[in-house]
């Protein structure tokens, strides 16, 4: 199944990255079928034997230490994020015991958010939309609405021109969700709905397609989000990520703005 070819897949990529040059090897060294570094060169650069890398590769070693794991994630020259997803995808039955589904909410957390004034949602691993406040409802769409399976930020941004076509960023958007995507992948590999989305996604929309075939590993908790609002006009809106402590499998996504601007304005009466 696919699924368990995502760890040879996503070193794959990460070797062709990198330009050999760059770590001591000759471009022209040899004939390259493919770019970037070759298997042999990659287990010299991690000081492990090529047989043991190539294994690795094909997701055969199940054994690998973490020492192991650093060093390859050192010579791939992984950052914080895919150094995470590396160690997720060569140990995913450790991390699936420790996770939870992550498909329902406490009614605590819907009166959290009834409590926020800004809009505010509440989105599993899959970024389906478990819950919500009556801000975001006029922010993005009204939620309660929509049939359970549509509940989806992915969906709604990337393959619901209506309301897609609200973000003009729409590669910065599909970066982040490949980004996202791919984590829970990691996380949680056998997960029919997810690859049941990912197939819809890369389907029906080019920008998500290319970077998933990309690997493109990101966790985003906050950033600048650029909405062009039917009603409120053109809005540059902060945002802010953050998981709850003991349901990991949940983010609470809060929009705010600068007090005094027009996206302030704007935000308060979605409130009001």
């Amino acid at each position: 199944m696919r699924k368990q070819g995502e760890l040879g897949n996503f070193l794959r990529s990460r070797r062709a990255r990198i330009r050999p040059e760059d770590v001591g090897y000759a471009s022209g060294s040899g004939q390259r079928r493919v770019p970037g570094l070759r298997r042999e060169e990659l287990a010299h650069l991690a000081g492990v034997s090529v047989d043991y890398y190539m294994r690795l590769e094909q997701g055969r070693n199940h054994s690998v230490s973490d020492a192991v794991l650093g060093a390859v994630a050192d010579a791939l020259r992984l950052n914080e994020d895919e150094r995470d997803h590396l160690f997720r995808l060569a140990r995913p039955h450790d991390v699936a015991r420790k996770t939870v589904d992550g498909d329902g909410t406490r009614p605590a957390i819907q009166q959290l958010l009834d409590w926020i004034s800004a809009p505010a949602l509440v989105m599993g691993r899959r970024m389906d939309v478990l819950a919500w406040n009556r801000p975001v409802c006029g922010l993005i769409t009204d939620f309660g609405r929509l049939p359970a399976r549509e509940r989806n930020l992915p969906r709604l941004h990337l393959l619901d021109t209506t309301i897609g076509g609200r973000y003009p960023d729409r590669d910065m958007v599909a970066r982040e969700v490949v980004g996202q995507l791919r984590i829970a992948a990691g996380v949680v590999p056998d997960d029919p709905e997810l690859w049941e989305l990912v197939d819809e996604l890369k389907a029906g929309s080019v920008e998500f397609r290319h970077h998933w075939t990309q690997h493109t590993v990101r966790t985003k908790a906050y950033g600048l989000k650029r909405i062009d609002h039917p009603e409120l006009g053109s809005l540059t809106l902060s945002y802010e990520i953050t998981r709850f402590p003991q349901d990991t499998e949940l983010s609470l996504l809060v929009y705010t703005a600068a007090p005094g601007t027009p996206e302030d304005k704007a935000l308060r009466s979605l409130a009001a």
